[in-house]
């Protein structure tokens, strides 16, 4: 009884003090060789830049007819367990990278060497996280699969154009929406 009114006791004196409880999980900057945190958003200059890319892959656009969605609008990261979000950001990127780097071979190079410079770096960045990431019992789930499975095999499935477009419109989704969750880690819901 007497414990039950000291954990009681300390419980109204942490609650009178303002003291915040114990964080149950670190932030992504603790980790060693993880510092994703820093990409909540990105500095305007580095979205214009992104913004100018898609402005011009837009006004090149011709004639393109996709019928699936690489990227559908129902996918969303926070349907993930925390630790399968940079798994399925970094995919995503590889992807980005790969279609950009073969779209940079054309007339737009130019105007994509910043964003692919940016991609990069968030990148590696990513790929230091998920290295630092422990995975010792965790399960993936199907959905993560799925995803991965989805990601890998459309170079095989999609035409060059429609990987373009797909990556394209998914960009400032990816940049956006789907960097901060990953770089929010837990508070993502």
């Amino acid at each position: 009884m007497a414990a039950l009114w000291v954990l009681v006791l300390v419980t109204v004196e942490l609650g009178l003090t303002g003291a915040s409880p114990v964080p149950t999980s670190k932030p992504a900057t603790t980790r060693s060789g993880c510092n994703i945190g820093r990409f909540k958003s990105l500095s305007p200059r580095e979205l214009a830049a992104f913004k100018k890319a898609k402005d011009a892959w837009e006004n090149s656009l011709e004639n393109w007819n996709c019928s699936s969605r690489l990227f559908p609008r129902t996918r969303d990261l926070k349907q993930l367990q925390v630790w399968e979000r940079p798994i399925v950001l970094e995919a995503e990127l590889a992807l980005t990278l790969k279609v950009l780097g073969t779209m940079a071979d054309s007339s737009l190079g130019d105007i994509l060497d910043q964003p692919l410079h940016t991609l990069r770096h968030i990148h590696s960045e990513l790929r230091a996280c998920i290295l630092a990431q422990p995975t010792a019992g965790a399960r993936p789930r199907a959905r993560l699969h799925h995803w991965l499975h989805r990601l890998q095999e459309a170079p095989e499935k999609e035409s060059q154009g429609c990987l373009e477009a797909s990556v394209m419109f998914n960009l400032f989704r990816l940049l956006k929406k789907d960097l901060e969750c990953v770089a929010s880690r837990d508070l993502c819901v």
